[in-house]
């Protein structure tokens, strides 16, 4: 730990709901739910309204649909999220340049670089500053800044600052500040590991504090029992890492005759995504992307990936996003290879500390032509041949122009129809018409 609170951790406000809330008007103050929006889809990101409703990350569409049917549910646009997150990070490199990017809604910075006071009021008035002008630059997005001695201590600070808020944990303090939170605000600690813990009792940081390291070691093994330890106790040494190497842990199967069977590859998804959280338990990670490859006879390769805003090390929802993207793979030719990988690790599950989850839409799928495969074998993934082939390729909130009425998104499509409401973050709600969808005036925005 630092004598000074010098770490600030930054954490955008239901950054990929607040981005849709925030470029469609009428969509503002009510819930909003991203992720797939099929039967098999997953949420991805719910915005505060929809989660009072219980509604969760990589929760099945369905049950969200059950639980909150009034929400607005949307495919997610992910070049705008990414736009966002570009202006929030330049404004943390103008504070220092010693930003650590967690993902496109999440940073570290280390504030103990050039000349400024690190005296509490100076660094709470820099940030009240960093915040204003995050809502200006932006076009109104919030987010919740924590300032500590520590990554560790910064990071629960802006936990405790959620939503829209600043929190400074004065150095000196942080024992007592942590000791009241549930034990899975430690990083590394997960669910396999919180079912050891609660063998011992353990529920909060104060039980955790109360165990010796001895027990720590002998329920966790020596190298997670003494991080948990030390972390229990505030002590992180941890620097903030801009050039942070980007890591990956992922299983694969090469099978002997190819498979068509879903039920079977379901099987080896599940036996795949317990072999990578046993992996990301042990080195104390957590992931934000779950991906799914699989390699046909052709040898062509197929990637898809679902990016989520918080981060999980928990098999059942690595299987159940894993699953739900093997539903978008064609399986009549058989797959002779498939693969479950995660990748953007972090040391924290964000989702599950203080009783909100929430993650991030799917992101564009990657596909790749085995380099001894024929060329011209290589498919067009499926999400972008429906965008661009296909007239009827809508998908709920993705941005559209009409030559006569301008630009607008997709509220709904089906039954040969696409349903899009005119208006745009500058111009407030506007109104609602349907068209067919071979309409030659509507087309997607990006084509």
């Amino acid at each position: 730990m630092r004598a000074q609170a010098s770490v600030l951790h930054l954490d955008l406000d239901a950054f990929f709901a607040a981005v849709e809330q925030r470029d469609k008007p009428s969509l503002r103050g009510k819930p909003v739910i991203v992720g797939g929006v099929g039967q098999r889809g997953v949420v991805s990101t719910a915005s505060y309204e929809a989660r009072v409703f219980g509604v969760r990350s990589a929760m099945p569409m369905h049950e969200a649909r059950r639980r909150c049917p009034h929400a607005a549910f949307l495919s997610g646009r992910f070049g705008a999220y990414r736009q966002a997150s570009g202006i929030v990070m330049g404004l943390l490199r103008e504070l220092s340049p010693l930003v650590e990017p967690l993902s496109l809604d999440e940073a570290f910075v280390d504030l103990a670089v050039g000349d400024r006071s690190l005296a509490p009021e100076a660094v709470l008035a820099e940030v009240a500053t960093l915040r204003a002008r995050l809502t200006e630059a932006t076009g109104g997005l919030t987010a919740s800044v924590g300032v500590g001695s520590s990554k560790f201590i910064a990071k629960v600070a802006s936990e405790l600052a959620k939503p829209d808020g600043v929190r400074l944990v004065a150095p000196g303090t942080e024992v007592e500040t942590i000791a009241p939170l549930p034990a899975r605000a430690i990083p590394g600690i997960g669910p396999v590991t919180m079912e050891k813990l609660a063998r011992l009792g353990v529920a909060t940081v104060a039980d955790l504090q109360r165990l010796s390291s001895r027990e720590l070691v002998r329920e966790l093994g020596r190298s997670q029992g003494e991080w948990i330890g030390a972390l229990a106790f505030a002590r992180d040494d941890r620097p903030v890492e801009p050039d942070r190497e980007t890591k990956s842990i992922s299983v694969e199967d090469t099978f002997e005759t190819d498979v068509t069977d879903r039920e079977a590859l379901h099987a080896v998804i599940a036996r795949d995504a317990a072999s990578v959280a046993r992996r990301l338990s042990a080195a104390h990670l957590f992931a934000r992307t779950i991906t799914l490859k699989a390699r046909y006879p052709d040898f062509t390769t197929l990637s898809r990936s679902r990016t989520l805003d918080g981060a999980t090390d928990d098999t059942a929802v690595i299987t159940l996003v894993a699953r739900a993207l093997l539903d978008q793979v064609e399986l009549l030719r058989g797959v002779r290879l498939l693969g479950v990988g995660v990748a953007g690790l972090t040391e924290s599950a964000q989702e599950a500390l203080f009783g909100e989850q929430t993650d991030a839409p799917e992101q564009v799928d990657e596909v790749v032509a085995d380099p001894d495969a024929v060329p011209d074998t290589t498919e067009q993934p499926e999400s972008l041949a429906w965008a661009r082939r296909r007239p009827d390729g809508y998908r709920p909130g993705m941005d559209v122009v009409h030559d006569e009425h301008g630009p607008g998104w997709v509220w709904g499509a089906g039954l040969g129809r696409v349903t899009v409401r005119f208006e745009t973050a500058e111009t407030g709600p506007g109104p609602v018409r349907t068209f067919a969808v071979d309409d030659p005036q509507l087309r997607p925005a990006d084509d």
